[in-house]
C-alpha cells in the first residue's frame, strides 16, 4: 500500500484470490486517499467482508480518480452496503461498482437505493436485484444494470 500512495502511474490494479482481509482492505484504503492515478480496482475473490467496505468507503469519500471498483466474492452483507451507500452519496467518480456473489439482502439493496438517489455518476451496479425505486430519479445506472436471483436473500 505505500508503494500505491507515491506511484502516479499505475491505472488498474488487479488483487483477486489475494486473500485481502478486512485488515488488508484498511491499508489498502490508505493509498486509495492519497493515490492520484488508479481507475480500476478488482478486488473479487478475497476476504474483504463488511469491515473492509467500511474502510473502502472512506477511501471512496475522498477519492478522485477510481471509476471502478469490483467487490465479487467478498462475503459482504448488507452492512457493507451501508457502509457503501455513505460513500456513494458523496464519490462523483465511480461509474461501476460490481458486488456480485455476495451475502446481500434486500435490505443491502435498500441502501444502495438510497444513495442512488443522490448519486449521479455511477452507471453501472451489479449484483443487487432491489433497486427499482432509485432507478426512478437515476436513470443512467439502467444502461448496465445485472441481477442475479442468487445474488439477493430477500
Amino acid at each position: 500500500s505505500e508503494a500505491l500512495k507515491i506511484n502516479k502511474t499505475l491505472i488498474s490494479l488487479n488483487l483477486r484470490y489475494n486473500g485481502i482481509s478486512s485488515e488488508g482492505c484498511k491499508w489498502l484504503s490508505e493509498a486509495l486517499k492519497i493515490n492520484q492515478s488508479l481507475n480500476s480496482l478488482y478486488l473479487r475473490y478475497n476476504e474483504i467482508s463488511s469491515e473492509g467496505c467500511k474502510w473502502l468507503s472512506e477511501a471512496l469519500k475522498i477519492n478522485k480518480t477510481l471509476i471502478s471498483l469490483n467487490l465479487r466474492y467478498n462475503g459482504i452483507s448488507s452492512e457493507g452496503c451501508r457502509w457503501l451507500s455513505k460513500a456513494l452519496k458523496i464519490n462523483q467518480t465511480l461509474t461501476s461498482l460490481d458486488l456480485q456473489h455476495n451475502e446481500i439482502s434486500s435490505e443491502g439493496c435498500k441502501w444502495l437505493s438510497e444513495a442512488l438517489k443522490i448519486n449521479q455518476t455511477l452507471t453501472s451496479l451489479e449484483g443487487c436485484k432491489w433497486l427499482s425505486e432509485a432507478l426512478k430519479i437515476n436513470q443512467s445506472i439502467f444502461s448496465t444494470m445485472k441481477f442475479h436471483q442468487k445474488d439477493v436473500n430477500g
